[in-house]
């Protein structure tokens, strides 16, 4: 189809680094029309087994997006480092004049008139949109499935699960689809895709990333966007890309971004690093998940840092109630005007008419004792922090299941309450608004990506991607590319 580059540039292209990509496009070693050319290539190759990228831009549209971009690098103007770079926003993400359904059918004809400010900025550095990425309906639920696109395939296993609700990005970015991406993550969502896709995933600190414009300014506190990648390297560049402050979003930070860009080379002997596991047994893991790791923290030992068990340390339970309480709480906020039309309800998934049941069932009271152990667990939190540097624990309590499956029922012999209840290993860093990354902690016996997740003090992330580079380089596994790959 794009007959300029042979197969074997096309693949020398989509290999590339993000940022060795910049470079390369910037000193004019090769144009945007090619690596236009090569990424679509690679879209057309591998996305029919997957399903990843959905609501596609004409191809012809795409590339002369790409002529205009090589044709402004000719009179001396760049965008940005991502200057020609493809992207496929998360599904979730509002995209002017791009159809954004966030996996529903209730919005499948929805054509935003604006950018989330996510997607402002990945433009204004001379991205060209290529299209979207699979999300779960609404992002609810860490399987990414949904009735307008169907089903995200992992980018290890299509049959599998890719996890959620950045899967599709997850598998983009495994597969070479996008040299980096963005998601968003409110109950691990940046984190356990990345992980069960062998890449990295950042969930970063509360108001890192401006979340928005939105009709809810300041009670929007579990979601965020963030970065993912397949290195470190480059994560930390699109977190500069997508962080700094906006006015519209008055919980943002005003700190620099590009202290993101900087390297990340760092000596980690005497670091202290706190590992939760399952918590004191009272996390559902199969024992497999548990297994992989626990031989992964060999590779702190390795990078000199002292790993020690840590006790539990707050009512999980309590927790558990507090999260259940503010999601559905908001879901609710978010939803309830399709719930409330006869019309639009009948289109949405089980789980959506749950959360929003749930949510208005909550009290005033429910929801200020919520707020008040939300608080309580961000002070245990930093408590721990003083004694260690990092706390780790896995991403997820299973690997990757059939993709069919709707979400796990019961895990390690104990059954699922709720759709959400086998991602509960997720919900700390979101609700204390601290920064977690997700990195590679090896795979099953079958060959299934699992990771660890890394969690660090507030507004910690530079340290976090230091420690993430590090990882990088002394686990091999993390290398290891998708069999379809070839």
């Amino acid at each position: 189809m794009y007959a300029d580059l042979s197969a074997t540039a096309n693949q020398d292209i989509v290999q590339w680094s993000a940022i060795e990509l910049s470079t390369r496009i910037h000193r004019r070693d090769v144009s945007c029309v090619e690596v236009m050319e090569a990424f679509l290539a690679q879209i057309d190759r591998l996305n029919p087994a997957v399903n990843a990228i959905v609501a596609r831009v004409d191809a012809e549209a795409a590339l002369e997006q790409a002529r205009m971009r090589d044709a402004q690098l000719s009179q001396g103007r760049s965008g940005g480092w991502m200057h020609g770079f493809p992207q496929a926003p998360k599904d979730l993400a509002a995209t002017a004049g791009l159809v954004t359904t966030m996996g529903s059918l209730a919005l499948a004809n929805h054509v935003p008139t604006h950018d989330s400010i996510v997607v402002e900025r990945l433009r204004r550095q001379g991205t060209v949109l290529v299209g979207k990425t699979n999300t779960p309906e609404f992002g609810l639920g860490s399987h990414t499935y949904n009735r307008v696109y169907g089903t995200t395939g992992n980018a290890w296993a299509p049959a599998r699960s890719a996890g959620g609700s950045s899967g599709g990005t997850a598998v983009a970015v495994a597969l070479n689809m996008l040299p980096v991406a963005d998601g968003s993550d409110m109950m691990g969502s940046l984190r356990n895709p990345a992980a069960w896709n062998n890449i990295y995933g950042l969930r970063p600190s509360l108001g890192r990333v401006p979340y928005g414009p939105t009709a809810d300014v300041f009670f929007q506190q579990l979601g965020t966007e963030g970065p993912m990648a397949r290195n470190p390297q480059d994560l930390a560049w699109l977190l500069a890309t997508l962080a700094g402050y906006d006015p519209r979003a008055p919980l943002s930070l005003g700190d620099d971004p590009s202290c993101f860009t900087q390297p990340l080379q760092r000596d980690f002997r005497q670091t202290r690093i706190g590992w939760l596991g399952d918590l004191g047994g009272y996390l559902a893991i199969e024992p497999e998940v548990m297994a992989v790791n626990t031989r992964a923290l060999e590779t702190f030992h390795t990078l000199g840092c002292h790993v020690d068990a840590v006790s539990p340390f707050f009512p999980m339970d309590a927790l558990w109630e507090c999260w259940c309480t503010l999601r559905s709480w908001m879901v609710s906020g978010n939803l309830g005007p399709l719930y409330a039309n006869a019309q639009t309800r009948e289109l949405l998934k089980p789980e959506a008419i749950w959360e929003v049941e749930q949510g208005q069932r909550r009290s005033a009271a429910d929801i200020s004792r919520a707020t008040a152990t939300r608080s309580r667990w961000y002070q245990a939190l930093l408590a721990q922090f003083a004694h260690y540097d990092f706390l780790v624990l896995p991403c997820s309590q299973v690997a990757p299941f059939p993709a069919e499956e709707p979400w796990p029922k019961t895990v390690a012999g104990r059954a699922m309450d709720t759709y959400h209840r086998w991602m509960e290993v997720v919900i700390g860093p979101t609700l204390a608004g601290v920064p977690a990354a997700s990195l590679p902690s090896g795979f099953t016996a079958d060959g299934l990506p699992l990771g660890l997740q890394v969690i660090a003090p507030p507004r910690s992330e530079f340290a976090l991607l230091q420690l993430a580079a590090a990882w990088h380089e002394a686990f091999a596994p993390a290398q290891r590319r998708s069999p379809l790959l070839g």
